[in-house]
């Protein structure tokens, strides 16, 4: 199909979607699901049949995160004429009163599925009209509605998650509605792979992964490469405790993934490329398959990318869950068919990656920027956040907070604001502690620091760093030498053991540690810790030993004293 094609297609899908006079959205990400969207889904779909509304008075939407886990399932509810309802902690039943409240009854209905006796499986009809009736009074629904000016939508920038929460994840119709492929089309039609690599430097986008680095000027290598073949990668590897950003773009906006993958495939000349995506993640995986023999079916991907002289297709790799895997060389080797183990470097991918041709290798976020730059600009995306640290970023909010989820955040967004606002600040009677970005990479900033813009410069100010995204929020009954051990703990496992500082460093900083939580350190053993995390940070292969001291050294930088609370002292010896 070529692009107008495709824009009937889209045309034709908001058209049906305005015939509507109302649509229940039921969030259907794995968060929600965990917490038993699927059987939500299941009650209002069968709720809205038993109501015996006329075909346009409802349309249930089986729809991606809409941002609050910690309250889900959630459900919105979006009617002609109306503000937008959206409810929390939604269970079965609930999702019968919200039926019952917004959809209106026929007088007579007959179900087309009952038997002789006018029975249905799996639900009696007529009873289950009964008790929507009753639902209807809607008694406790009011405590499930969500505040319209609750901080923690307003403060939000979307950019990457625009269509996550709005749109049938498995539809692409539902994607072209919102405008989707619309980037690519531009920048096929209307621009040189130059012109799209200096849209890009000149957005401001740097790479979201963790590195920081410049996207634009990472294009700009590999297109001035001279080979036969080029590909493409897009990181889908999430490893971080806690973190699952990339999860949910995945999941729930997997054309939004596949439209940046193949701006980046024209802007560098590849032909070919691969989606790694972590084994844990079914969901994700499932959806992109369905999105990429959409993008087939529908002449997005193959020979001849929507009519154009353009050719590039894709497909996916299944990580098997090592979190080394995230660095590009590993994840290079694991694609290949080898051990996924990282290389020295240079040369770096985009002269010699997958098989020995020039690479790009992007992480999911990143690529989901792309659409957005080329559809509105590069003087758009750069307007908003910092000198230094352009656009927006998603975080996996999680902790001692009292709103947890997925939010998308202007850069430069203090934290205080991400905290107390958005978070809306520790529950109960213990106070905020710390922030620790960055995952098992990163360090923990201290509460004096808490009116901190979020930025790539400050956070590396301060001991930490961006990282992919994950933000763990750490209240005062926290011991922070015992939370550093996790992390540590946490790399000792996912250590692939190719160099001997990461595969026998990080196990002799967890013993230590091991002996100061167990109360036999001496004051020289904190000199000994302070001394091996700074030789693993220094000689380690790659970024995950490198990075691994950090959220030890970090804890001994500002909670020092809590460690050498713990020690011997010289009478106990």
């Amino acid at each position: 199909m070529n692009y107008g094609e495709l824009l009937a297609l889209g045309q034709q899908e908001a058209e049906r979607q305005e015939r509507f006079e109302r649509r229940v959205f039921c969030c259907t990400s794995t968060a929600c699901l965990s917490a038993g969207a699927g059987l939500t889904h299941t009650s209002i779909e069968q709720a809205v049949a038993a109501s015996g509304c006329e075909e346009h008075d409802a349309e249930v939407v089986k729809t991606g995160c809409m941002g609050l886990c910690s309250r889900g399932p959630l459900v919105r509810v979006e009617q002609k004429g109306q503000d937008p309802v959206m409810y929390a902690d939604v269970d079965a039943e609930l999702a019968q009163q919200i039926v019952a409240r917004h959809v209106p009854f026929a007088e007579k209905v007959r179900d087309p599925d009952a038997d002789e006796e006018g029975s249905t499986d799996p639900h009696d009809i007529p009873h289950y009209r009964a008790s929507l009736r009753k639902a209807k009074s809607g008694k406790g629904l009011e405590r499930h509605i969500l505040p319209a000016d609750m901080p923690f939508f307003t403060k939000q920038k979307r950019l990457v998650l625009t269509e996550v929460g709005q749109i049938d994840p498995e539809k692409i119709e539902a994607y072209l509605a919102h405008g989707g492929y619309r980037g690519l089309h531009r920048a096929l039609t209307e621009m040189t792979p130059e012109q799209v690599c200096q849209q890009v430097l000149d957005s401001g986008l740097r790479g979201r992964g963790g590195g920081g680095f410049p996207t634009g000027l990472k294009w700009n290598l590999v297109r001035k490469q001279q080979a036969e073949q080029k590909y493409v990668i897009v990181n889908g590897d999430e490893g971080d405790p806690g973190a699952y950003m990339d999860r949910t773009v995945m999941e729930d906006d997997p054309h939004r993934v596949l439209e940046g993958m193949i701006i980046c495939a024209h802007a560098v000349g590849a032909r070919y490329g691969y989606l790694y995506v972590r084994g844990e993640y079914p969901i994700a995986i499932d959806r992109l398959r369905r999105a990429i023999r959409a993008a087939r079916r529908r002449g997005i991907l193959g020979k001849s990318v929507m009519g154009t002289d353009f050719a590039f297709d894709c497909n996916l790799r299944i990580g098997a869950g090592a979190f080394v895997c995230g660095e590009e060389t590993a994840l290079i080797h694991s694609i290949e068919g080898k051990r996924g183990m990282p290389r020295m470097r240079p040369p770096y991918p985009s002269e010699s990656g997958l098989w020995d041709a020039p690479t790009v290798l992007n992480n999911v976020e990143t690529i989901a920027n792309i659409p957005s730059i080329m559809t509105h600009g590069a003087e758009y995306f750069a307007s908003i956040g910092t000198e230094k640290s352009k656009g927006t970023k998603v975080f996996a909010l999680a902790g001692q907070l009292r709103n947890t989820g997925l939010i998308e955040v202007p850069m430069g967004i203090s934290l205080q604001e991400i905290v107390e606002d958005i978070g809306e600040g520790v529950p109960g009677t213990a106070a905020f502690k710390a922030a620790q970005t960055g995952g098992p990479s990163g360090g923990c900033i201290p509460s004096e620091f808490l009116d901190t813009p979020v930025d790539y410069e400050n956070l590396t100010r301060l001991g930490s760093i961006m990282g992919s995204g994950g933000l763990v929020v750490i209240d005062d009954d926290t011991s922070m030498p015992e939370f550093a051990r996790f992390f540590i703990d946490f790399s000792v496992d996912e250590s692939c053991g190719k160099c001997l500082p990461c595969r026998v460093g990080t196990v002799q900083i967890r013993n230590l540690l091991d002996k100061i939580i167990a109360g036999n350190a001496v004051p020289e053993d904190l000199d000994k810790l302070d001394a091996l995390c700074q030789l693993v940070k220094t000689t380690s292969l790659c970024g995950l030993g490198q990075s691994a001291p950090n959220p030890v050294i970090s804890t001994l930088t500002y909670f020092r004293h809590e460690y050498e609370a713990l020690l011997l002292s010289v009478s106990d010896n």
